[in-house]
């Protein structure tokens, strides 16, 4: 089943291809993204590799205030943090751990507070790691 991360960042804090692709490998994941990928241009599936075979996320890039609109209990939490990065893996094992390694590497070194999706709060970091080693560990059964 796919599930949808929702990332808050403030604007300044939206890491280059670069500097996301070096935050994932601090976290040890063998996650790496398409050369292609540019941040607030890219809109859609993005190729990835993990650990050597086909992966990918849908990236998308939106405005904090439009998801926040109908959760305005989050509004004071995600204050000035003005950018909103959608992050869906599909039915595939590695896409759900490409985008829960992303959104783990986004909370933990770009400051950003990941809500999943269908829940009312916050996720927490370690959270977020926890789930990502889960989705790694099952896509590397499969």
């Amino acid at each position: 089943m796919a599930k949808t991360l929702t990332a808050y960042l403030e604007p300044s804090q939206v890491p280059s291809r670069q500097a996301l692709q070096e935050a994932v490998k601090n976290l040890r994941f063998r996650l790496n993204l398409d050369e292609a990928y540019v941040p607030f241009e890219w809109s859609g599936y993005l190729p990835c590799t993990l650990d050597g075979e086909d992966a990918g996320v849908d990236i998308r890039f939106a405005d904090s205030a439009s998801r926040l609109a109908e959760q305005p209990q989050l509004l004071q939490q995600i204050g000035n943090r003005g950018t909103a990065i959608l992050l869906r893996g599909g039915g595939d094992p590695r896409e759900q751990a490409s985008a829960f390694i992303l959104g783990a590497v986004l909370a933990y070194s770009f400051g950003a507070l990941v809500q999943l999706h269908g829940d009312d709060a916050l996720c927490a970091a370690e959270r977020l790691l926890e789930e990502a080693r889960a989705a790694f560990s099952q896509a590397q059964e499969r």
